[in-house]
Parts: structure tokens; sequence; C-alpha cells
């Protein structure tokens, strides 16, 4: 047998990737599974953007390769919308470039930037694929905490403490994955200073910004942040585009440059008809961020009442497409919580831990389920 890359030894399948396969296996068996765990959006796209792509599947140029920049109205589409609603201007022939979908984006931004033994700081508790990712391209991961009396933000004193003389990149996100903790702008002015001094390359991953949030932010708001700093954004969630893998990163042209000689070495362009339906998105109005959110909050209040049910304090200050919430006390795992609430009630939620050391004791519900389904898990107990 041929062995596999050492990079492997340090990197474990998806946790979503191998749970699932239990819960199929459950659903096979006739069990009414109501999944609560995953943040795949169940709301349908726009009838501008299906009819976009649905005009663009007659193009004929609708069928070859495409630019591994994306069509040039597309970047532009990109550009104005965060101009309109984050009131930050980038060049849309050099400081953006789309990408099928963010977590495409961390690792195309791991493989430009990091070489074997560099260090990266990761937030505990934080998105798992910015640990996998790390491994993946044989750097070295460095935690630092983000915690609830700590309103889920860096301790700065505590950064300051760390053994930084490695450290290249450092992942932030917010609103917060996975506690839905929103940041501020004063939290971003601090982080690129931070940056700057200690020449870090910060990144933002901000797919969540519009979701039950009143007050969208960019780190790209921040004076100067253009010189440390990329932000990746995402079509996913904002849009209810998860499967069609349309996503972005900003930068200086620099850094755009170097994410580009990967991206072009690994795909070959994004399908055009998606292209279409992305520029379609990207004008929506106000109405569709207001509708979508108006679903999302009835839910979330139905959701919050489950996790309440079960015991569990709910982090109310959260926004974004999830719930996180607080195991009743006395309870010390979370994975054994969420087993026995699969196997008796047949409800699959997300433990904490799979996020960090600092996701013990909490657990992680999803939005993307309909109110009825939330009602009958409520009914379950």
């Amino acid at each position: 047998m041929i062995t596999t890359a050492k990079r492997l030894d340090k990197v474990e399948e998806y946790y979503f990737s191998s749970k699932l396969r239990e819960v199929r296996q459950l659903i096979s068996e006739g069990k009414p599974i109501i999944s609560m765990a995953i943040g795949s959006p169940d709301l349908s796209p726009s009838k501008a953007v299906i009819d976009a792509v649905t005009e663009a599947i007659q193009d004929k140029n609708a069928h070859g390769y495409q630019s591994y920049q994306g069509l040039p109205e597309m970047r532009q589409a990109m550009v104005d919308f965060y101009q309109n609603q984050f009131g930050v201007l980038v060049n849309p022939n050099n400081e953006i470039l789309p990408l099928m979908g963010s977590k495409e984006g961390i690792l195309h931004i791991s493989m430009a930037f990091l070489n074997k033994g560099d260090a990266v700081l990761i937030p505990n508790p934080g998105y798992p694929t910015y640990t996998s990712v790390t491994n993946l391209v044989e750097a070295v991961p460095i935690y630092y905490d983000l915690k609830e009396e700590n309103a889920w933000e860096p301790d700065f004193e505590a950064l300051e403490k760390l053994d930084l003389s490695k450290v290249k990149l450092m992942w932030i996100g917010y609103p917060h994955m996975p506690t839905g903790a929103r940041g501020c702008l004063a939290l971003f002015e601090k982080l690129v200073a931070f940056a700057k001094k200690h020449n870090i390359l910060l990144v933002n991953d901000n797919p969540y910004s519009f979701v039950l949030n009143d007050k969208p932010m960019s780190l790209l708001q921040v004076e100067g942040a253009l010189e440390v700093a990329m932000e990746l954004n995402s079509l996913s969630k904002t849009f209810n585009m998860a499967g069609w893998r349309v996503g972005m990163v900003i930068s200086n042209p620099t850094y755009i440059d170097a994410v580009l000689k990967v991206k072009s070495n690994m795909d070959s362009g994004m399908y055009y008809g998606i292209q279409k339906g992305a520029i379609a998105a990207l004008k929506s109005d106000k109405s569709w961020f207001d509708e979508m959110n108006a679903i999302y909050a009835e839910r979330r209040l139905l959701t919050e009442k489950l996790a309440e049910k079960l015991g569990c304090k709910v982090y109310k200050e959260g926004v974004g497409l999830f719930v996180w919430a607080k195991l009743p006390e006395g309870v010390e795992s979370a994975e054994d919580f969420i087993d026995t609430i699969l196997y008796e009630k047949h409800i699959f939620i997300t433990p904490g831990t799979i996020f960090g050391s600092n996701g013990a004791g909490y657990i992680r519900f999803s939005l993307c389920v309909e109110v009825d389904k939330i009602e009958e898990a409520i009914n379950r107990f």
C-alpha cells in the first residue's frame, strides 16, 4: 500500500462528514431525525437570482472556461455591495477576487502565505477548518482564548504574552462562529493595530454579517486595514446560495495577486450562470434582508425556547445563523448530551467541543430549520 502524506497525520475528517454518516444510518432505519446542527440555509435564493441563472444558461458563452478572476461585472457587483453595505470602496480590478466559497479562500490564503513551521493564531472556539488547513500546510496552530466573560472577544493582554515570534497569520471572524458575538469597530481597530505592531496578516472571515444583525460591519472599515488585512465573505448565508459556492476575498493588490497564483492553479473559473446569479443577488435591496431576517427571528425565538426547555442558558447577544447555549449545570459532556438527544428524541444538535476546548460546556443550534420542525422538536420533550 502507498502510504499517505505525513501532513494527514494531524488532520481528522471533518466532524459533520463523519457524524452525518451516523445520522443517515438512523434515517435509513426510519428514525424521524430533525437536524438542527448544520448551517446550510433551507430557504431559496430570490426569484431574481433564479431568473438570472435561467437566462444565462442560454448564453452562447455560458459553457466555456471562465476567467480565474471572474466576470468584470461580478467583481464590480461585489465592490458595489461593499460600498453600499459597509462604506468600503476597493478597486474591482486588483483588490477583490471571487472565490468558490470562502472556505476555498481559507486554504488558498494559507497556501499563499504560510511556510512549514510558521505559526498561526486561531480563535478558541472557532471554525475547525482554520486548524485543519493550518495543519495541511504544515504550519503551527497557536490558539487564543475567546471566553463568554469577555464577550467572546480576544484578551489583548493575554495575546501580547504569547510567543509571537513565528506568527505570520491570525484568523478572526465577527459575527463570530459559533457563538454569534457581534464584535465592534473598536475591537477591529485594536486587531488592526495588533497586526501592524507584530507584522501579522490579519484575516477576517465574515459570512454572517446580514443574518439577524442590525449593524453589519467589515474589518476594512478601519483606516489602514488593507495594509495588513484580508477579508473573506460569502453569498452562502446572506443569499441562501450555500451550494452554489460563491465567495470573495478583499485586500491590497499584492495580497490578492498572491492568492490568485494559488487559485489559478487549482480551478478553471466559476460557471458563467452562477456568476450571473451572484450579480443579481448582490443587487438585492433592503426588502430581501428584512424578509429573510423576519423568518430567522421567528425561528430564533422558538429555538431559544427549545434550548431553555433542555435546561440550557442561551447566549442572547448572539447574531447570525446559530443559537449558542450553555449546558445545564451538572452536565459535563456536550457529546454525551447531544447523543442522548439524538438517540432518544431523534434531534441532531452540535456539541460546542468541535470548535475548540473553550466550546466545552456549550451546544449550538442551527436556524436552518422550518418553524414546524422546531415546534415538533419542542413537543418531543
